[in-house]
């Protein structure tokens, strides 16, 4: 990554491109949120659990493919204490009652092999509530609240407003592509969503201290001129820092397996979007809102100056 470390990319003379770019993702994604809304998985929805033995070790995927084939949208297919004890988990169906959903899943798995045996049946409900819902979304907002006072108090309000205007943006993006591609929401993508948030935070205050520092040590330049510097001091880092972290996310979403191909999906849009939120997005409102020299330079106590002057004789 040397090449680049002296590098002079003008970024904020693309911020209203960038802008727009980012304004036509948010309006896509809040659309696609309102009218097709979101892809909730069991731990949502609730289901059925049942729980079967086989008499030697059994792979899942040839499972999974079965209950697929039988019609069961979305079936959780997992090892429950040893490779011959399986629980499968699908979600409910319209019409259908528990009994008879329990029913054809054992008759799906006898078809797929006849040594099955059913150890327990029962009917999940949803592990996230409407209360818990609505708590979570109350202690989202409660933390964006806390960041907004962070940054505030650490920065300038300006810098405040901006972090807190990429966040909400990555956020939405990557609810939105869910919505939009009708890739399942559960827990798992919801830790992931959590993990964008202080992955895309992070990054921000880096390049934040960068700019700030630049605004009190560089005397001539404007203040577009100012955060094109503090990027380019930062974008070694920001670079390396996101491909690293792409190729880990990479591996597991092509390797991972089913069970975790939503968490490394939102981890995978999150970090590529988090990355140009913290570059654009955060930078760019601080130009809009006139961010200058004068609101970061430290100010000095009445009488400092003559203080200076006697200390020097």
């Amino acid at each position: 990554m040397q090449i680049l470390t002296n590098t002079k990319f003008e970024f904020m003379a693309q911020r209203k491109i960038a802008m727009i770019f980012s304004a036509v993702l948010i309006v896509v994604s809040l659309l696609s949120l309102i009218f097709r809304g979101m892809e909730f998985g069991l731990d949502f929805t609730g289901g059925t659990l049942l729980e079967v033995g086989y008499p030697q070790a059994v792979e899942l995927s040839p499972i999974r493919s079965a209950l697929e084939s039988g019609n069961f949208d979305n079936p959780v297919v997992q090892h429950f204490g040893s490779a011959t004890e399986v629980i499968v988990r699908v979600p409910p169906i319209k019409d259908v009652s528990n009994a008879e959903i329990s029913s054809r899943l054992l008759e799906v798995l006898k078809q797929q092999n006849n040594g099955v045996d059913m150890r327990r049946v029962e009917f999940v409900g949803p592990q996230v509530g409407e209360e818990l819902t609505e708590t979570g979304g109350m202690a989202m907002l409660a933390a964006l609240g806390c960041i907004l006072v962070y940054v505030a108090f650490r920065f300038e309000y300006r810098f405040a407003i901006g972090s807190v205007a990429a966040l909400a943006h990555d956020v939405i993006v990557v609810l939105g592509m869910f919505s939009l591609f009708g890739l399942e929401f559960d827990l798992t993508v919801l830790a992931a969503i959590l993990a964008v948030i202080g992955y895309s935070l992070n990054d921000t205050i880096v390049v934040f201290d960068r700019i700030r520092e630049n605004f009190r040590k560089i005397r001539k330049g404007s203040a577009v001129q100012v955060i094109d510097s503090s990027l380019n001091q930062t974008l070694a880092r920001t670079l390396v820092t996101s491909f690293t972290t792409l190729l880990v996310l990479i591996a597991l979403f092509l390797f991972g397996g089913k069970l975790i191909h939503g968490f490394a999906s939102a981890l995978l849009i999150g970090v590529i979007i988090g990355t140009y939120s913290s570059i654009y997005v955060a930078s760019s409102v601080l130009v809009a809102m006139g961010v200058s020299k004068e609101d970061l330079t430290p100010v000095k106590a009445e009488g400092a100056e003559q203080e200076e002057i006697y200390e020097e004789v």
